[in-house]
């Protein structure tokens, strides 16, 4: 990769508030500009798990987190500088609202000249939509709101009237109609994962007709990405096979973890427990989060996959179970309506899934083998019969800290891990 800035059209997508529709309208942009045959690289901001699963379909192309926190500047740096050298147009889908959070996607935004799309759903509204996109607009000096998109618009005319709303200077980028037909389920993490959608690729070809009804064919302002270096991992996973779980089950993986991992030696090889697979031949296994809350029958039947387990443990080999693959670990685990079955029993416990968050917040946590930096997102309520190794620690001084467990070299938390935030501690996780 040559060793000079990047020259690339880009867009943060963002809003006034979650719910208005940054998902729905970034994955119509992506497969849109895919399917005209432009090569599109999206990114996420923040730890969130299933837009990118999304957004990825979408696109046809990995994407990954941007995150100040948990990743750093050089990391987000890089990460555009690399987008840009083989992409056509960059997309970034903010969080929450635009200005919202301690680093917010305008931060985000600034730091990095990304211009922003704010989309703003227009489902009762009319001309005050464009007092609102007025508003984003100006309240900060130094943000570039290059233009707006509308979410849920009734009709063609209803269209017309949110375009008159706006001033000259912001650029009216498309609209989605008002239409379940292609909406983006969800549950209670948030979207129903891609790959559990048969319909996927319909509903991202339907959002990109629809965008297209209103689309500005003009493409968004080119941004240069300077160059900045990604860190070199330290090979010290070379010759060790390590056997990640991935399925409807264990589904939130950050394709940059799993980059960390190749980077740093492994042979990764993938097995479903909902699917009855026992555990591969390896040298270290990884249990991430997902829902094994929906599976639990399938996941309680495997007992091949439990003895394998137990003996993995039991021979000192090292296990990492992140959240739901924290929750598989215990004892038993129940469902919202209190229907409990076994799991692998690898920790002595018990979880049950509740109506209400149990965790939510960035977490920082500091293990013999280093530093990690990640975050909590869960509706479980666990009873761990151990005491922790550690306590992660909110940085944003939130009540959520989550305890990390520890059994030979089994770790356990309901934290996600963020590897690239400390690629040698990483890798030492599965490192007898």
């Amino acid at each position: 990769m040559a060793h000079v800035a990047q020259r690339c059209p880009a867009l943060l997508i963002s809003a006034p508030a979650s719910g208005q529709g940054k998902t729905s309208v970034t994955a119509a942009l992506a497969r849109w500009h895919t399917r005209a045959g432009k090569r599109v690289r999206v990114f996420k901001t923040g730890p969130d798990f299933l837009d990118p699963m999304v957004l990825q379909r979408a696109s046809g192309a990995p994407v990954y987190q941007l995150d100040l926190w948990m990743g750093g500047e050089d990391d987000v740096r890089a990460r555009l500088h690399a987008a840009a050298h083989e992409a056509d147009l960059i997309l970034v889908e903010g969080v929450m609202g635009l200005f919202d959070g301690g680093q917010s996607s305008a931060d985000l935004a600034q730091r990095f000249g990304l211009p922003v799309l704010a989309v703003i759903d227009g489902s009762a509204m009319a001309q005050t939509f464009g007092a609102l996109a007025l508003g984003l607009a100006r309240y900060r000096d130094g943000l570039t709101l290059h233009g707006v998109a509308a979410n849920r618009v009734g009709s063609a005319y209803h269209a017309q009237l949110l375009v008159e709303s706006l001033p000259p200077d912001l650029h009216w980028l498309g609209a989605l109609p008002r239409n379940a037909a292609f909406a983006l389920p969800e549950r209670h993490l948030g979207l129903v994962s891609a790959s559990e959608l048969g319909d996927i690729d319909a509903r991202l070809d339907a959002l990109a007709d629809a965008w297209a009804a209103h689309a500005s064919a003009a493409m968004p302002p080119a941004v240069d990405f300077p160059f900045v270096a990604m860190p070199q991992v330290p090979r010290l996973l070379h010759g060790r096979r390590i056997a990640i779980a991935r399925d409807a089950a264990f589904c939130f993986i950050y394709p940059a973890n799993l980059d960390v991992l190749s980077e740093a030696g492994a042979q990764l090889c993938f097995f479903s427990p909902a699917a009855g697979d026992s555990l591969p031949a390896c040298d270290a296994v990884w249990l991430p989060g997902g829902y094994p809350e929906l599976h639990l029958p399938a996941l309680s039947a495997n007992d091949a996959l439990r003895q394998a387990l137990h003996a993995h443990v039991d021979a000192g080999k090292p296990l990492l179970a992140e959240c739901g693959g924290m929750l598989y670990a215990l004892d038993e685990l129940a469902d919202r309506e209190g229907h409990a079955l076994p799991m692998a029993g690898l920790l002595r416990g018990r979880a049950v899934m509740q109506a209400r968050l149990g965790g939510l917040g960035m977490q920082s946590v500091s293990l013999p083998e280093g530093s990690l930096r990640g975050h909590t997102f869960h509706y479980a309520q666990a009873s761990i019969d151990a005491s922790p190794l550690v306590m992660a620690v909110n940085p944003d001084q939130g009540p959520s800290r989550e305890g990390v467990y520890r059994r030979q070299r089994m770790t356990a938390s309901f934290m996600h891990h963020y590897f690239p935030s400390g690629p040698a501690t990483a890798a030492a996780l599965f490192l007898p």
